[in-house]
């Protein structure tokens, strides 16, 4: 495997956290008590929003470069 980035490093975060967010959000559509998911979401938007940063910010950097 290649070296890691920005860019591949920010889609992973990107990723787990929207995957963890449908699950805390499909648990308590199903009706079980997530005692702190207000707190997880907030903590998953959070997340989505520094990979992206991370992203665009490596994507930037690349296009300085050429």
């Amino acid at each position: 495997m290649g070296e890691w980035d920005l860019t591949s490093i920010g889609l992973i975060v990107i990723v787990c956290s929207i995957t963890v967010a449908g699950i805390i959000i499909g648990a308590l559509l199903l009706g079980f008590p997530v005692v702190y998911a207000p707190f997880f979401l907030i903590i998953t938007l959070v997340l989505i929003v520094i990979g992206a940063i991370s992203i665009f910010y490596e994507n930037a950097k690349t296009h300085e470069r050429r």
